[in-house]
């Protein structure tokens, strides 16, 4: 009879580990698969996210790169403004430089003249 008991007892003990181990079984499976979903949502989520920073980015590099466009195409145009009235202002000074120099020219001919007249005239 103690026998018996002990048998009961003992297949009561290992069906109850059974069970507990299989019950552990289903728990951790059951945390895996809520570990899979919540880390998927978090990629879906993250995924969409960059997309949205990658379009902002897009525009906000377009909108500063025709930003840049206008800017560079004013400068440019008041640039060669300024070069052609400084070419302008280059030429006149130039010219009238020119001028000078001639006038010059004429004043030292002259006295050159005169001063060769004066030598010629002594020299007889």
């Amino acid at each position: 009879m103690k026998t018996k008991v002990c048998l009961i007892l003992a297949s009561s003990v290992l069906a109850l580990t059974a069970m507990s181990f299989g019950q552990t079984g289903t728990d951790v499976k059951t945390a895996a698969d809520d570990t899979g979903h919540a880390t998927k949502k978090a990629a879906v989520a993250t995924g969409h996210a960059t997309k949205k920073a990658a379009v902002k980015t897009g525009d906000a590099t377009e909108t500063a790169a025709k930003d840049t466009g206008k800017g560079t195409e004013k400068v440019a145009k008041t640039t060669g403004k300024d070069t052609e009235k400084a070419a302008d202002k280059t030429a006149g000074a130039t010219k009238t430089a020119g001028k000078d120099t001639g006038k010059g020219a004429k004043k030292v001919g002259h006295a050159v003249k005169k001063g060769a007249e004066k030598t010629g005239d002594e020299m007889k």
